[in-house]
């Protein structure tokens, strides 16, 4: 366009006007500026060709200034608005659980969270983790901070939590997202990682009520594959289940009637019940006479579905 103009103004001046006159007149109309008309333009023709140069013009420079802008905003934008939507979206849970570290064992318990239909937020200080976990879980809420700072949990709604996972690489960080957890909310339940055994009795002081060593686990496991291979299988092949099938927990809520187990809808919806905790300890294959009252945990093998189902139906009875 300024090659244009600037031939078309050297053109309409003849004689009297020289390149630098035509290009300085060709960037002040562009422009829409309009200082003073160094080019004089006496014809309809000439006014014409301005007047189509200016609009021309006028275009050009908006859409350059808006592709700018565009470019170097759009990111911040979009990273705004998507924080935004996912804080409103964090406000609302109930019942959720805080994943604090989103490393190799956090993102394994997010995994396991999302196939049992279960709802949570992550929090880490690396924020490229939960990105790209992002890309393949669009569903992710997660928030980018300190998980040991109480605005950070708050912002998570621990109060109206289930539980936090405290399974960051540094044990005296678990440590402290432990103490500052147990003391937003006394109620809920805190799962810890630890690499040193030694640390294990210090995280259950700062309010951790269990504390797991991948370490110690592992060679638990590696044991039990070589004692026990079948009961190994076993479990792999039911977390590996098509299926979905786990080994869950329903606890029977407050204020419920003692009822016998045959009343319950164990056989139904593929519920297996393996046992049942008491206050004291536990009832492996109980009769179907055994009263099950409030406070008993029932631990059965099942599909979200059945334990949804168990859950509907201490709910309304």
């Amino acid at each position: 366009m300024v090659v244009v103009g600037t031939v078309g103004f050297y053109a309409i001046g003849e004689i009297e006007t020289t390149w630098s006159d035509a290009f300085y007149m060709t960037l002040i109309t562009l422009s829409t500026v309009g200082y003073g008309e160094v080019v004089p333009l006496v014809g309809f023709w000439d006014r014409l060709f301005a007047g189509v140069t200016s609009l021309a013009g006028f275009g050009a420079v908006t859409f350059l200034f808006t592709s700018l802008t565009v470019f170097f905003l759009e990111s911040d934008l979009d990273y705004s608005l998507r924080r935004r939507r996912m804080e409103k979206q964090i406000r609302k849970l109930s019942g959720h659980y805080i994943i604090c570290g989103f490393g190799r064992v956090g993102r394994n318990v997010a995994q396991e969270l999302e196939t049992t239909h279960r709802t949570f937020v992550a929090v880490d200080q690396d924020e490229a983790k939960m990105e790209t976990y992002r890309e393949r879980h669009p569903g992710l809420l997660y928030l980018h901070g300190d998980a040991s700072d109480d605005d950070v949990l708050l912002a998570a709604d621990i109060m109206d939590a289930a539980g936090v996972f405290a399974v960051t690489d540094d044990d005296s960080r678990n440590l402290m997202i432990s103490l500052t957890a147990k003391q937003l909310n006394p109620k809920l339940r805190v799962v810890a990682r630890c690499h040193e055994v030694r640390n294990a009795g210090k995280l259950k002081k700062a309010g951790a009520d269990v504390v797991v060593s991948p370490d110690f686990t592992g060679g638990m496991r590696i044991a039990s594959s070589m004692i026990r291979p079948n009961v190994v299988t076993f479990l792999d092949e039911m977390l590996r289940s098509q299926n979905i099938y786990r080994l869950e927990e329903v606890v029977v809520p407050a204020g419920r009637h003692p009822a016998p187990l045959g009343a319950l809808p164990i056989g139904q919806h593929g519920l297996v019940l393996l046992g049942i905790r008491s206050e004291r300890d536990f009832l492996f294959n109980p009769p179907a006479e055994f009263l099950v009252q409030p406070g008993h945990a029932l631990i059965v093998m099942c599909a979200p579905e059945g334990r949804h189902a168990i859950e509907r139906f201490f709910a309304t009875v």
